[in-house]
């Protein structure tokens, strides 16, 4: 009988058996003892891809003084395309071009900003920013292409160099290089914060892209600035992208290149408390995109929340009767212009400015800048505000710099009264309508009744009817009492007074402001800068003269001259402004920082500030008062002064009116400047509506639910 199998041909399969254990079992072993580590994280990169991100940290809420919600972060989701997995993917324009799809599918609009037509006849952007075209020069360098190449040639060079197939249409290749260009130019220029392919999508849009496992292409928690309320935006300010500039700072402070800072307003100024802190996630993928490992490495840490001194109903109300007034002035010049008189120009108001502080404690209850913008719409305005002629984007209210006008004569007064030897609150100057004490050297000064009144006057006056009826001559004499043989002592004086009554000094905010100029030899020669002549030949008892009645060179914000007339209504004391009131943890178990009432400086001689508080009150009381057409028969008693200032640029006068309230026991004091306005006398009534609604006891609306806008 023949055997089934051989011996030898067993023992052949035996040995090769035993051969691949042997291999098998050494490879094992050589894994596990020599190299242990070699499929950690960090070594199988290639077919493992792992991506780390940031977790947004919730921003801190801004709130009025009341409680009142302003702004809150909402949760939101961005998707983000990861250029280390999807460049060293053969489908790449593939998944790119299917995102866009998707995103086009359900309304998202995406990041494009590669400066070339989307449609056909492609063409550079007419509307090319300089940021799009720092860019462009940037991957033009890099590649080495001529900066003078034309549109198409560019486009088909850009199709070649990101190997999009030519079966592939010109206008789906257009919509492919846009975000391959994102990609790469953020590689090229290294300054520009990580590429987010789109910003606050929709649940449904972050599900269907999880659903199609796309690697390369993810979305991550984020939160929305939202703001419930269109007032106060000079105030509240805006948040974004940092740039360039900004990245090296925030950069050391430990901020990731995506995160979102403040940019102006109370957003900037207190970003360091609103801000919290980014958590870190890592993800591991296979060469799928099925995650394989997803871990929070740091916990992120909510920002804390903000107490403005703002009190939102008196917000609206000032920002209404700012507006109010200046659209009726307008309305009213557009009427009875006449465009067939050669010599009528219209001029229409192009902005103001008004500010509320309390007078005992610094705090800012009202600021407004018109005109002004919208903040849930700023990004879609942005374009046409940055190129409106008006500055809707100016803070006019801290940055805005303005001649006092007649509103400086108490700084003129406060300096007689310190200085001159003879002279008192009844020393009594008679108003002879010109002075002409310099016609020989060229100079003459009148006062406003003389021009206006075929060559009337005031008569004589003491101090408190010299404010009353604001009489030029009466403080062009006190100036030049000031001047005497020595022009420059005499700018010192009235610099000084100036500085004790808040004007040309930073008032203490928290927000960038300007601290505007005093009139003096030196500024003079900054405005003059060209003029070779050395400032203490340029500076005469003539622009002594000018100051002293409000015409000269110095410029001062409104926070400055609100400011400036509370100081006079509490009696001296110069006190630092804040728009913050106190912040408190994410939690709100405990209050972070409380602020505090801080003395800038104290006026001594406090019997002057009596007279100047006496004048101001005679502006409303006294029988020629600029300001008793408004508030005569007021039911509160209002201290004021009234200004009116020739403008540099044009025919119309620049209004200023300052007034605190009530008079005898003052609360709050009012700032009004308005560019092209006018007299300031008609500006009171923009005070006198702020004071209704300052003076009335109940709150004009219910506390507002989460999330809704504040009407």
């Amino acid at each position: 009988m023949q055997k089934m199998y051989a011996p030898a041909r067993i023992a052949a399969i035996f040995i090769i058996i035993a051969l691949l254990l042997t291999i098998y079992v050494s490879a094992l072993y050589n894994v596990q003892v020599y190299q242990p580590r070699q499929y950690d994280e960090e070594n199988i990169h290639r077919r493992i891809v792992t991506r780390d991100s940031t977790i947004a940290a919730a921003r801190g809420n801004i709130y009025d003084r009341n409680g009142v919600l302003l702004a809150s972060g909402r949760p939101s989701h961005n998707v983000r395309l990861d250029w280390a997995a999807l460049r060293g993917m053969s489908e790449t324009n593939d998944v790119v071009l299917e995102v866009i799809y998707a995103a086009m599918d359900v309304g998202i609009s995406y990041v494009d900003t590669f400066p070339v037509t989307r449609g056909a006849p492609f063409e550079y952007l007419s509307s090319m920013t300089a940021t799009q075209r720092n860019r462009l020069d940037a991957y033009f360098e890099y590649h080495g292409i001529d900066p003078e190449i034309d549109v198409s040639s560019l486009l088909a060079w850009m199709r070649e160099h990101y190997k999009i197939d030519f079966s592939v249409g010109i206008l789906d290749a257009r919509l492919i290089i846009g975000v391959r260009y994102e990609l790469e130019i953020r590689m090229v220029v290294g300054t520009i914060t990580p590429y987010v392919f789109a910003s606050d999508v929709s649940t449904e849009f972050v599900t269907y892209l999880a659903e199609r496992n796309l690697l390369g292409v993810y979305s991550e928690a984020s939160y929305v600035r939202e703001y419930h309320t269109n007032h106060a935006p000079h105030v509240l300010g805006y948040i974004g992208l940092m740039t360039a500039e900004e990245l090296e700072y925030y950069r050391e402070l430990g901020y990731p290149m995506t995160a979102m800072v403040g940019k102006v307003g109370v957003e900037y100024a207190f970003e360091e408390y609103l801000h919290g802190s980014e958590g870190q996630r890592r993800i591991l993928l296979n060469e799928e995109g099925t995650v394989l490992r997803d871990e929070v490495r740091k916990v992120p840490e909510a920002g804390q929340h903000i107490y403005l001194t703002l009190d939102l109903n008196l917000q609206i109300a000032a920002e209404n009767a700012l507006r109010t007034t200046i659209e009726a002035i307008n309305v009213k010049r557009r009427e009875e212009f006449d465009p067939e008189d050669p010599e009528e120009d219209l001029e229409i108001i192009p902005g103001g400015a008004v500010v509320v502080t309390n007078v005992n404690t610094g705090e800012i209850l009202a600021s407004v800048s018109y005109p002004s913008y919208n903040l849930s719409t700023l990004s879609n305005d942005w374009a046409f505000l940055n190129t409106d002629p008006s500055y809707p984007m100016l803070n006019r209210a801290t940055q805005g710099r303005y001649s006092p006008g007649s509103t400086f004569k108490m700084v003129t007064a406060l300096a007689g009264l310190r200085n001159i030897p003879w002279y008192n609150q009844n020393y009594g100057i008679e108003d002879l309508g010109r002075y002409t004490r310099y016609e020989d050297g060229g100079f003459t000064a009148s006062c406003w009744l003389y021009r206006e009144a075929w060559g009337a006057s005031h008569g004589i006056l003491d101090l408190a009817t010299a404010l009353e009826c604001s009489c030029n001559y009466y403080f062009i004499q006190v100036a030049d009492w000031l001047a005497g043989s020595n022009a420059a002592e005499a700018a010192e004086m009235l610099d000084e007074a100036s500085l004790d009554l808040g004007l040309g000094r930073a008032t203490g905010i928290e927000l960038p402001e300007s601290v505007g100029r005093l009139a003096n030899p030196e500024v003079k020669a900054e405005v003059m800068a060209n003029n070779p002549i050395p400032s203490e030949r340029l500076w005469y008892n003539a622009d002594v003269l000018l100051s002293g009645f409000g015409q000269g060179v110095h410029r001062f914000t409104p926070i400055q001259l609100a400011n400036y007339v509370a100081t006079i209504g509490n009696g001296g004391t110069l006190y630092s402004m804040s728009f913050l009131r106190r912040i408190v943890s994410a939690d709100f178990s405990e209050t972070v920082f409380e602020q505090t009432v801080e003395v800038l400086s104290q006026i001594e001689d406090t019997e002057h500030i009596e007279m100047l508080q006496a004048g101001m009150e005679s502006v409303v009381t006294g029988r020629r008062g600029t300001a008793r057409g408004q508030f005569g028969n007021y039911s509160i008693s209002v201290a004021a002064k009234t200004g009116t200032v020739q403008s540099e640029t044009a025919s119309m006068n620049d209004g200023v009116f300052v007034c605190y309230a009530p008079a005898d026991n003052p609360e709050i004091a009012i700032s009004v400047v308005v560019e092209k306005g006018g007299s300031g006398g008609e500006l009171a009534i923009i005070a006198r509506m702020i004071f209704d609604r300052y003076f009335v006891t109940e709150s004009s609306f219910l506390a507002v639910p989460y999330g809704q806008m504040i009407p």
